[in-house]
C-alpha cells in the first residue's frame, strides 16, 4: 500500500452518550438519557459536516451504545440545513467484545476492519476508548480521558491490521452537546 492510500484512513472513536443513572437494570442494558440523545444527533452532525461519515461502525453492543450510534445516525441524516445526506449505508458491526474492552480488545477489533474501509466510527466506553485514544497519540491525547458524546478523529500512517501504539496522530477533537 502506498503513502496516499493510508493517508485517506481514519479512525473517529466516539464515546457513547450520555445514559440514565445506573439503577435496578443492569449496566449493559442502561438506556441513554433525554440529553444523550440530542448530545448524539449532534455528534452526527458534526461528523457530516466534517465529512466524517463511516464505512464501518464497530459498536459494543450495549444499549446505551446501539443507541448512540442510531441517534448519530439520524443525525448525520439530518435535513440539508442539519448536515446533509449521510451517503451510502455503513457496515455497521455490533461488539460484545467491546463493552468492559481495554486498548487491546479494541485493537483487536480495529485490526478486523474490512481492509478497503477508509473512515471507521468507533463507539465504546470508557476507560476503555480513552485510553486507546492516548495510545494511538500519547502526546495530543486528552490526559482527563474522553466525556460523553466525545469525538476524537485519528488519521492512521497504517493498514487497519497494523494499528497500534503511535500509529494514529490526533488532528481533531469535539464534544458534542444538543
Amino acid at each position: 500500500m502506498t503513502d496516499a492510500d493510508t493517508q485517506g484512513r481514519t479512525l473517529v472513536l466516539l464515546r457513547h452518550a450520555r445514559a440514565e443513572l445506573p439503577g435496578e437494570t443492569p449496566d449493559v442494558r442502561r438506556p441513554l438519557s433525554a440529553r444523550g440523545r440530542a448530545d448524539a444527533a449532534a455528534a452526527g452532525g458534526w461528523l457530516a459536516r466534517h465529512d466524517l461519515l463511516p464505512d464501518v461502525v464497530v459498536c459494543s453492543a450495549a444499549r446505551r451504545t446501539r443507541e448512540t450510534w442510531h441517534d448519530v445516525a439520524m443525525g448525520m441524516t439530518g435535513s440539508p440545513t442539519e448536515g446533509g445526506s449521510a451517503g451510502p449505508a455503513p457496515v455497521v458491526r455490533y461488539e460484545a467484545d467491546a463493552y468492559e474492552a481495554d486498548p487491546e480488545d479494541l485493537l483487536t477489533l480495529l485490526r478486523s476492519v474490512d481492509p478497503a474501509a477508509r473512515t471507521v466510527l468507533l463507539i465504546a466506553h470508557n476507560p476503555g476508548i480513552s485510553l486507546l485514544s492516548a495510545l494511538l497519540d500519547p502526546e495530543r491525547a486528552d490526559q482527563n480521558g474522553m466525556r460523553t458524546s466525545d469525538v476524537v478523529v485519528h488519521r492512521l500512517s497504517v493498514d487497519w491490521p497494523e494499528i497500534g501504539p503511535r500509529k494514529a496522530p490526533i488532528s481533531d477533537r469535539h464534544t458534542a452537546r444538543g
